[in-house]
């Protein structure tokens, strides 16, 4: 099957994904959506930002949030937006790319495009806590989780000059 990747905007992505995801809702920012076209038909999108876990915020890190491909694509289409995500990520300079799925989901997307579980994470009560009050409660919560790594490529494995972190989005003049 031959696909053609398409730069999107977060909003037609997040569009995509809440008519089409089994689980997951929209995203509230990103650094950059991706699309897969076949036959000139959008068939799937990712979705890559900064990583949820506040100790990945490192300025070289950034998580895929979200894939989501629909019912009739055709197969490869998750690993096919895995692996632009990956090399998107590293031609702006990126070092590491992460994402996690649901231990009962297969994995095969991933694993198609190179990448390889580094960690369990444990089901969590959900993001509410009493320092961060957190209203919206999703299904994912409850559940156990695999963290997932982009791997095979130097640059995704430290292979780096020394230099301080990117800036971040506050040191901006924006």
């Amino acid at each position: 099957m031959k696909f053609v990747a398409v730069p999107l905007h977060m909003k037609f992505a997040n569009a995509f994904v809440e008519r089409h995801h089994r689980h997951s809702v929209a995203v509230r920012g990103c650094k950059f959506c991706i699309g897969a076209l076949h036959d000139n038909e959008l068939v799937g999108v990712a979705i890559v930002g900064r990583p949820v876990a506040r100790h990945l915020q490192d300025g070289w890190t950034a998580e895929v949030l979200r894939v989501c491909v629909i019912d009739e694509a055709p197969k490869n289409v998750g690993s096919f937006l895995y692996a632009r995500c990956r090399a998107a990520w590293l031609a702006m300079g990126g070092r590491k790319l992460v994402t996690y799925t649901l231990q009962s989901e297969s994995g095969a997307s991933l694993r198609g495009a190179g990448y390889r579980i580094i960690a369990e994470r444990p089901a969590r009560s959900g993001w509410d806590t009493p320092a961060r009050r957190r209203g919206r409660v999703l299904d994912t919560d409850h559940q156990s989780k695999f963290r997932w790594e982009a791997g095979g490529d130097k640059n995704l494995e430290g292979d780096h000059p020394e230099g301080p972190p990117p800036p971040s989005q506050s040191d901006c003049d924006v």
